[in-house]
């Protein structure tokens, strides 16, 4: 038997198999390597990618982070008024949903009440792709609903825009809708500026002083509540700028979270009411500048009450007797004041009103109504509009109007916007300074000696006069209800600012002695307001300054040398 024997493998063909095994793992080291990296690189372009053209929602998600999608409001000394913060959204992808539809309404249902789990169910069980549940949602209720655990349900940043003052200045700010845009107020004005890229950046300073704001609003509210009347309102307006220092409507609305129970008319701007004897002064004026009340001197006949047409002039508190101007305007007559518009005429009665912008709505950036002009102005309007009677005009009208009176003679619009120093508008003039000299005096001599007696405010030298007009209801006037608002000017020796106070429909109390007039009910909160405001407006309290009404103390008559009483208007 033949055998055949292999022969023994030498050490080279060893060493040669063994290198070319390792070759083989190498190359396929290799390859894995190779793999590898080109995952690490597809992951890191699409990082690259998706940093160069991120999706909407994350743009504005990183706007929010760094320059907010809404400019802020601040009040003139940079305090927050509006500012944008990021909120939550919920919402639900249907056809992401991986759990029970009907059990996760339920549960939707209990963590969102707002409805029921009927309505929920229906959008879950939908063809949409894509429904907010809640907008704005706060983290807290976010986690509640992220607990759920149902991938199909998306979260996401979104800007809200928050009041951090609630409810102060409500009206002058306005509000947002769900959509974050501007739906009235400033809020609305401002929506281009406040949202533009190149200046959201920067906040836009209002007028308004937030200390003052909530002064008046605390003094307002209370009196409207202790005389239980159905609306209020008041401005601080400063008289050579025409800047709105405050301004406040009762009731009110909480910007945060506008529902139906607050009020949206904004009583400055968008009521419009009969003024009552406010309007005495400017008639008075008006003679004055036409030179029908050519001496302070000169009498009118109040003896008994004025016949026009089938109606009759009376004085609520009748003197019956000869009045000069400045009893006119202590006495609040409205005969003579009708006797002085009479000879004033159609006419410079209509340039009047209109050079004060009484026949349009009031200038001012918000929400504004048209006043209520004369269709036809006869000579019984000629008269009864010179004491606030057939012509009605809103509280910032009476506002701008007496900032007219006592600045110098010059009227400018109201804005609600900080004015920076040379920015003031040259405005038009209505009358001359000689004439608003004189009416410092007069409106100062009704608080020292007349009706507003209870509006003053010692050291702070208030002019002013009382307005109680009844309120107009059912096609005619309410004898029980009536409108009472005072307007004053501080200090009258050099005049800052004007404010205005009204209630609307206010009733008598123990302390007032049943009596509901502007006397008893909007002087007070002049006064209060005033003494709380004006060593922020930076007027200080002087009880040695004054304006010199000597001259026309002496043209008052008292009978038996004694001090008379105005009445209680």
């Amino acid at each position: 038997m033949i055998v055949v024997v292999a022969p023994p493998m030498t050490q080279r063909q060893g060493d040669g198999g063994r290198h070319s095994l390792v070759a083989i793992a190498h190359v396929r080291l290799m390859i894995v390597l190779l793999l590898f990296a080109a995952g690490v690189a597809m992951v890191l372009l699409r990082l690259a990618t998706l940093a160069i053209s991120t999706s909407p929602a994350s743009s504005r998600d990183a706007a929010a982070a760094l320059v907010p999608l809404r400019a802020d409001l601040v009040d003139r000394n940079g305090a927050p008024l509006a500012r944008t913060i990021d909120a939550w959204s919920i919402a639900v992808r249907p056809n992401k949903v991986i759990g029970d539809k009907a059990l996760l309404a339920e549960q939707l249902a209990a963590v969102l009440p707002e409805h029921d789990a009927g309505y929920y169910r229906r959008i879950l069980q939908s063809d949409t792709t894509f429904r907010y549940l809640r907008r704005r949602a706060l983290p807290e209720l976010v986690g509640q609903v992220n607990a759920l655990g149902e991938p199909g349900i998306v979260f996401a940043r979104e800007p809200e825009r928050l009041y951090p003052q609630s409810t102060l200045a409500a009206h002058a700010l306005g509000y947002l809708d769900m959509d974050g845009r501007g739906m009235r107020g400033m809020e609305r004005y401002l929506d281009t500026r406040l949202t533009d890229p190149a200046e959201r950046g920067q906040p836009v300073a209002l007028s308004l002083d937030v200390r003052v704001q909530a002064a008046l609003e605390s003094e307002l509210s209370q009196a409207m509540a202790r005389f239980q009347a159905v609306g209020a309102a008041g401005v601080i307006l400063d008289v050579d700028s025409g800047e709105v220092m405050a301004m406040t409507s009762l009731p009110t609305f909480n910007p945060n979270k506008v529902t139906s129970g607050g009020s949206e008319l904004n009583i400055p701007t968008q009521g419009v009411y009969e003024l009552g004897s406010t309007f005495k002064p400017l008639t008075v004026a008006a003679a004055i500048e036409t030179g029908v009340a050519s001496s302070m001197s000169k009498r009118y006949d109040a003896t008994q009450p004025l016949p026009i047409g089938r109606f009759r002039i009376h004085d609520d508190h009748p003197e019956r007797r000869w009045l000069n101007i400045p009893e006119t305007l202590v006495h609040s007559s409205n005969i003579a004041t009708a006797r002085i518009a009479d000879e004033m005429g159609e006419a410079r009665m209509r340039t009047l009103f209109r050079s004060l912008g009484f026949d349009t709505p009031p200038s001012i950036e918000i929400e504004k109504a048209r006043p209520i002009w004369p269709t036809f102005w006869a000579r019984t309007t000629t008269m009864t509009s010179a004491y606030g009677h057939g012509i009605a005009v809103t509280p910032l009208h009476l506002a701008t109007a007496y900032a007219t009176m006592v600045n110098g003679g010059i009227w400018r619009p109201a804005t609600l916007l900080k004015r920076a120093p040379g920015t003031v508008p040259k405005g038009r003039r209505v009358f001359s300074q000689a004439t608003s000299d004189r009416m410092r005096q007069l409106l100062r001599l009704v608080v020292q000696e007349g009706t507003g007696r209870r509006g003053e405010a010692p050291g702070f030298r208030v002019g002013a006069k009382t307005g109680t007009a009844e309120r107009v209801s059912g096609g005619g006037y309410s004898k029980k209800v009536n409108v009472s608002t005072f307007a004053a000017a501080f200090p009258m020796d050099h005049p800052r600012y004007v404010v205005i106070a009204m209630l609307d429909s206010p009733k008598g109390t123990k302390e007032t002695y049943g009596f509901t007039s502007a006397a008893w009910t909007a002087a007070p909160v002049a006064s209060r307001v005033i003494s709380r405001t004006g060593p922020l407006l930076g007027v200080i309290p002087d009880a040695r300054a004054d304006v010199d009404t000597s001259e026309l103390r002496g043209l008052l008559w008292h009978p038996a040398g004694q001090e008379k009483s105005a009445g209680p208007e």
